[in-house]
């Protein structure tokens, strides 16, 4: 963009060199002419003085002999100069000899010279005779008329104010045009350069050197410019990089690289108006890892993010040509299946991911296997927004999970009445100790060496007056949650220990009572305080009540876990892991614990005789348990074959409905008295 040609530098300079040069010229011409004038003066006095001299002989040779006529012929001579007006010769105190006059010359610059020389200037010599005596005659009279000089001087003056005016004119151009070579055309070259410049691009134009300028200060800006530029050009890609940073940020997941929930939450808009249209169905996936927290305190943080990784890679080989898979959070994941016209196509898609999740990871020489449970939610069944059905899949996945894992389910118009279902429940929850809706059944633990009932697991119930029997897996967490666990807790194994108590009171002195600890009871720092008040209030032998914790958790904290087992054991109780085999232990983390029992999950035993993997898990739970000095303990023994199977591995004791269903108090005492019938019938002498 090139300035008007008015606002231009060069175009101001120009007019700032001429006006001071004009100015300049004319105070030199002012200053020349004031001078001249002083010397016009001069020469004014200077020709009179020289006339005078020039005709004082003859006037004195006529004043000295009276010759009228001789003295008028002096007179004559003198008027021949133009600038003489007046003219005489004679005694001062006498008649002049001879005199002459004529008007001053008219001018129309008279006014000006006047002013200037004066009007006239008069002047006198003496006429005196010769040495020795040089007797005085008289005197020689003449005035000049300034007129004839001031002409020359106007003229004069006028050629010396112009030729001062041109000469500081031709001087202030000449400045000008060095200036403008040396400044100003360079700098109109870097203006041009400068407006090529591209500002979102600023480095990729270099403004190009000033020829014959590398070396003073416009070389030196130019290469200052270059280098700014340069910068600009580095801290614009930095910012850009910067701000592709945060916005990536903003809407992907950084481990995955996948979309995070608010970027799926738009892309699944859009997908959804473009299903209004079309009229066809979405499916979105929730997809939860069943135990991952497990597997991040069995193998390591870094391993378990470089288990998303490949988890992702595995389950974008499904959404490449289904949709859009995005990463919720921690272990859950979402895909959406676009464009579906039956509603198997997004079961069979569930079913795909959980069975290619059958096939291990390896990762670090280990072979990691994941299990996932999927909720899938419907357009427009289930929701027309994105919120409505991500909400809605994270809800039936969830239900999924506390009901069985490792399979997938379809949301339903009963989830949202299941959940407020749960609220209540929990709230229920809150009440139901005081309200006396908690009770205990007790399930016999069976000592395989000689069949002899060596102990009881303390069940908890709770009988809903609303809802009927309400499972422990439903309500258990829901205590946890809320924290009314401890309370629970506590409660539990203050009504174990009085039981204990009174069978070993009825000479059931070498029964044995297993309690559950949750999660929160085991990191709770008041039990192990607790547990020990309880042998002493109740009078319970050491090792007759048995404290019993799950995998899980024990793997969320191992290091704090094995202190509080540690503190139990110190009390006197006996510490058995739970549902061993489904929490990802490893022999180190075994051998860390303070453990005494290990108890085979039921899952494993219900199927040990069909199933060929769950058998060969069985022999190596028990394997382990008895090269670690532990005793183990089969749950879930329902049938004879089952019984058989486990003994013949080694098992020590069994607990399942092959024995008995979980009784009350009274009928287990029942139970244990029978027991005890049939066991002195044995003994009695041909009695087989």
């Amino acid at each position: 963009m090139k300035p008007e040609l008015k606002n231009s530098l060069s175009f101001k300079l120009l007019q700032i060199v001429l006006l001071s040069a004009l100015g300049v010229g004319a105070v030199l011409g002012c200053g020349q002419i004031v001078f001249y004038a002083y010397e016009t003066r001069q020469t004014v006095n200077n020709d009179a003085g020289r006339i005078l001299g020039m005709f004082r002989d003859p006037s004195t040779q006529a004043l000295y002999s009276l010759d009228r006529d001789m003295a008028m012929q002096v007179i004559e001579g003198l008027f021949q100069d133009d600038a003489v007006r007046q003219a005489s010769i004679g005694h001062p105190d006498e008649a002049s000899l001879a005199q002459k006059s004529r008007p001053l010359h008219t001018s129309s610059s008279r006014w000006l010279t006047d002013l200037i020389l004066g009007r006239q200037h008069t002047d006198s010599i003496a006429l005196t005779g010769r040495e020795p005596d040089r007797e005085y005659y008289g005197d020689l009279n003449i005035t000049l008329d300034t007129a004839p000089f001031g002409k020359d001087f106007l003229t004069n003056a006028v050629i010396i104010l112009i030729s001062g005016v041109l000469r500081a004119l031709l001087l202030g151009l000449v400045l000008y045009l060095v200036y403008h070579w040396l400044l100003t055309k360079p700098l109109s070259k870097i203006l041009r350069h400068l407006t090529s410049i591209n500002p979102d691009r600023p480095g990729e134009h270099w403004m190009p050197p000033l020829k014959g300028h590398e070396n003073n200060e416009l070389g030196m800006w130019v290469n200052t410019a270059n280098q700014l530029l340069s910068s600009i050009e580095r801290n614009t890609d930095l910012r850009r990089e910067a701000e592709n940073s945060l916005l990536r940020m903003a809407r992907y997941d950084f481990l995955t690289g996948l979309p995070n929930r608010q970027q799926l939450q738009a892309q699944l808009g859009k997908t959804l108006v473009e299903a209004g249209r079309s009229q066809r169905r979405v499916a979105v996936l929730c997809v939860g890892l069943d135990d991952f927290k497990g597997i991040n305190e069995q193998f390591g943080y870094q391993t378990g993010d470089r288990l998303l990784q490949a988890l992702t890679d595995r389950i974008r080989a499904h959404s490449a040509c289904q949709g859009t898979l995005a990463r919720l959070g921690g272990d859950q994941f979402a895909l959406v299946q676009a464009h579906i016209e039956q509603l198997y196509e997004a079961a069979e898609l569930a079913q795909k991911i959980i069975d290619d999740l059958e096939i291990p990871f390896s990762l670090d020489q280990h072979n990691i296997r994941l299990r996932a449970t999927i909720g899938i939610t419907l357009f427009p069944e289930d929701g027309d927004t994105s919120e409505q059905l991500l909400q809605k899949a994270e809800q039936t996945m969830t239900l999924a999970k506390s009901r069985s894992r490792g399979r997938y389910q379809f949301y339903i118009a009963s989830v949202d009445r299941e959940m407020r279902r749960l609220r209540q429940l929990e709230k229920d929850l809150r009440e139901a100790l005081l309200n006396n809706q908690l009770h205990l059944v007790y399930q016999p633990q069976i000592r395989y060496s000689d069949h002899r009932v060596v102990g009881v697991e303390a069940l908890l119930r709770w009988q809903h007056p609303e809802h009927g029997l309400v499972p422990a897996d439903l309500f258990i967490p829901l205590a946890e949650k809320n924290g009314s666990i401890i309370a629970i807790g506590e409660w539990v194994l203050h009504q174990s220990c009085r039981q204990l108590r009174e069978w070993h009171d009825q000479g059931f002195s070498e029964l044995r009572m297993a309690v559950n600890l949750s999660t929160v009871q085991l990191h709770h720092a008041e039990l192990p305080r607790m547990v020990n008040e309880l042998f002493h209030n109740y009078h319970l032998a050491p090792r007759s009540l048995e404290l019993e914790v799950t995998e899980t958790s024990l793997m969320e904290d191992i290091g704090t876990a094995a202190q509080h087992l540690l503190s139990l054991r110190r009390s006197g109780a006996l510490i058995a892991i739970d549902d061993f085999g489904t929490g990802y232990s490893s022999l180190s983390y075994l051998k860390r614990l303070p453990l005494d029992k290990i108890k085979i999950d039921k899952s494993f035993v219900q199927d040990l005789i069909d199933d060929d993997d769950d058998a060969t898990i069985v022999r190596a739970i028990i394997q382990l348990g008895k090269s670690l000095g532990m005793q183990v303990i089969a749950e879930g023994v329902e049938t004879a074959e089952q019984e058989a199977y486990v003994i013949k591995e080694g098992c020590h004791e069994g607990q399942g409905y092959l024995y008995s269903k979980p009784l009350g108090a009274r009928e287990l005492s029942a139970y244990l008295e029978q027991a005890r019938r049939n066991r002195l019938l044995k003994l009695q002498p041909g009695v087989s």
